[in-house]
């Protein structure tokens, strides 16, 4: 059944482009996948058929199921009222998770790139490119550094998707990306708490392709999050999403030494 899906919304975003009439389908079914991730990453924000819509969000569904769900309700704290997750946080199902968007706020356009912006667009689906354009279209610029917005997940497991767009750093770190940085986490804690959610994971904002330091910004993220649980009373629970060991390990020494 997947493999006749995956073969159908190839074949249905082929048609949709008059330059891709000379591609031919591979009949390897990694192949398949990286193509049709591929033609996911590079096509606009357009409305699709019903029953384009129907088979992709099967196909997804069924391709996260195989990649495994976590549920928050499985993790264990490790300091009060916060956890620590390796893992893909497109598999994790909790209230929302965070994305490390671009200004543009919709989503990586390079095919197959590794970065989180493109692996939540894909899994999420189509509809998560054209909701984040009508958003922006209806702010009329792009994104300021520091803030953040807040979709439905769609095929994702969990229930919302909050963009933020964090500094990007060039050479030495200055003041004012580490207050860029820390308003990233303090933005979505608060638009989290506005929509009354439960629960929310982080991923390590700015850090990889927008070059912030990763232990200098696993300590503002913990900072940031401590400081406004204790300052608003919130009582939303907060997870530290990490995916390289090297983060992991960051996390783990600072939430027990703190």
């Amino acid at each position: 059944m997947q493999n006749e899906r995956r073969q159908y919304l190839i074949q249905s975003l082929l048609q949709e482009n008059e330059q891709y009439k000379e591609i031919v389908i591979p009949r390897n079914s990694a192949e398949q996948k990286r193509i049709l991730r591929a033609l996911l990453n590079v096509r606009m924000p357009i409305p699709a058929s019903n029953e384009f819509l129907a088979v992709q969000d099967a196909y997804l569904q069924e391709e996260i199921k195989r990649k495994g769900i976590t549920g928050f309700s499985d993790l264990k704290p490790i300091a009060e009222g916060l956890y620590l997750w390796q893992g893909d946080i497109t598999t994790l199902r909790c209230d929302a998770i965070v994305n490390a968007a671009n200004s543009e706020l919709m989503g990586c356009f390079y095919p197959n790139h590794g970065c989180i912006d493109n692996a939540i667009h894909t899994f999420a689906g189509v509809q998560l490119r054209l909701a984040c354009a009508e958003l922006m279209k209806r702010q009329g610029h792009e994104e300021q550094t520091g803030q953040a917005k807040i979709t439905p997940a769609f095929n994702l497991p969990c229930n919302y998707v909050i963009h933020t767009v964090g500094p990007i750093v060039q050479g030495w770190i200055t003041k004012k990306d580490k207050e860029r940085l820390a308003s990233c986490y303090h933005s979505c804690l608060e638009l989290a708490d506005r929509n009354n959610l439960k629960s929310i994971a982080f991923c390590c904002i700015s850090t990889g392709e927008f070059h912030f330091p990763n232990d200098k910004a696993a300590q503002i993220a913990i900072r940031t999050v401590k400081d406004y649980r204790t300052q608003t009373h919130s009582e939303i629970e907060v997870i530290f999403n990490v995916f390289k060991n090297t983060d992991y390990h960051i996390y783990r020494e600072l939430l027990r030494k703190n």
